[in-house]
């Protein structure tokens, strides 16, 4: 499967247990003032849902990330803060199937507003290797590099600008529902988010629509949704942990798929080790570049938020794709 998802400790999810999410208790119906903050609670999942609730919010909304910036959020365990935080909050926005301890969390949590991003779009499967398995020959399974299927489909909608942008509809509308008071608030804010999304996948339209190659070739499969959105072939480096070096037999096969379609860079991530993409390109002869999944921003992000790292992708993919 193309979701890297890793174990949650047996002995975390103990702990969690003990710290009594059966007792967590939702906030007042008719109070926005969890945590005498004095604004709308919202627990995000992590980033791209944080971001969300930022944007749509604005001034009314407190807004608390359970993955910190700089932690890859696969292998986020929930800590007795967090347990305090979803106690007080009004809200909760995550994405169902990426971090199995929040599902956990939030889904035995009686937290009075529950927002699953993964309803409020459509979920898609993407083999390990999206596009090449019948080109190739090749049969993988739906599974990350520990042998588990990934149920409901692959979560990295936010990379596809259309997807977030009918998630963030979703999201402005449950907003609204939970706390009327500010729902013109949040109404307008949604519509410029919405907007400001389609702009994003023009310019990836635009950009992308002269190019030389559709391969492109990444560590870790999260750009499915993308690549189907622009007509692009993911090619990921399938049943590996971030840290441990290819296969010869795939970096075989990866040298006679980028000799065959031009593919020139391989990409890697902000968030973990580059040592993955840098001995493949060393056995490829092809260079290294960034395409950040935006799972989190950190000083050594493209970009300071959503947008800007997103465009950034969109540079580095156009030099890969050799787009004019």
């Amino acid at each position: 499967m193309n979701v890297r998802r890793r174990h949650i400790s047996a002995v975390a999810l103990t702990a969690v247990a003990a710290l009594g999410f059966g007792t967590l208790t939702a906030c007042s119906s008719d109070s926005a003032a969890a945590g005498d903050t004095g604004s709308f609670d919202v627990v995000a999942s992590f980033y791209p849902m944080a971001f969300l609730a930022e944007r749509i919010g604005g001034e009314h909304v407190h807004v608390t990330s359970l993955t910190q910036p700089g932690q890859e959020p696969h292998d986020l365990e929930i800590s007795a803060r967090q347990t305090a935080q979803l106690e007080e909050a009004d809200a909760a926005l995550y994405l169902k199937g990426l971090q199995p301890s929040v599902d956990e969390a939030i889904g035995q949590s009686p937290i009075a507003t529950k927002i699953d991003a993964a309803e409020l779009t459509t979920l898609e499967e993407h083999g390990t290797e999206a596009g090449h398995d019948e080109e190739h020959g090749d049969e993988h399974a739906h599974e990350d590099e520990h042998g588990h299927d990934h149920e409901g489909g692959d979560p990295h909608i936010w990379l596809d600008p259309v997807r977030y942008a009918e998630v963030a509809e979703g999201v402005g509308k449950a907003f609204q529902k939970a706390d009327p008071d500010h729902a013109a608030d949040y109404r307008k804010n949604t519509a410029a988010l919405v907007k400001d999304l389609k702009a994003l996948d023009e310019k990836f339209r635009t950009g992308l629509a002269n190019r030389t190659t559709d391969v492109f070739v990444t560590t870790h499969a999260a750009f499915g949704y993308l690549a189907d959105r622009y007509g692009l072939t993911e090619e990921a480096i399938s049943g590996l942990d971030p840290d441990t070096e290819p296969s010869g037999a795939r970096v075989k096969e990866l040298q006679k798929i980028a000799k065959e379609d031009g593919v020139t860079t391989v990409f890697y991530e902000t968030l973990v080790s580059d040592k993955t993409a840098k001995t493949l390109a060393g056995d490829t002869g092809l260079r290294t570049d960034v395409l950040d999944p935006v799972e989190g921003i950190t000083d050594h992000s493209r970009g300071e938020d959503y947008f800007q790292v997103m465009e950034a992708n969109l540079t580095a993919l156009r030099t890969a794709l050799g787009a004019r």
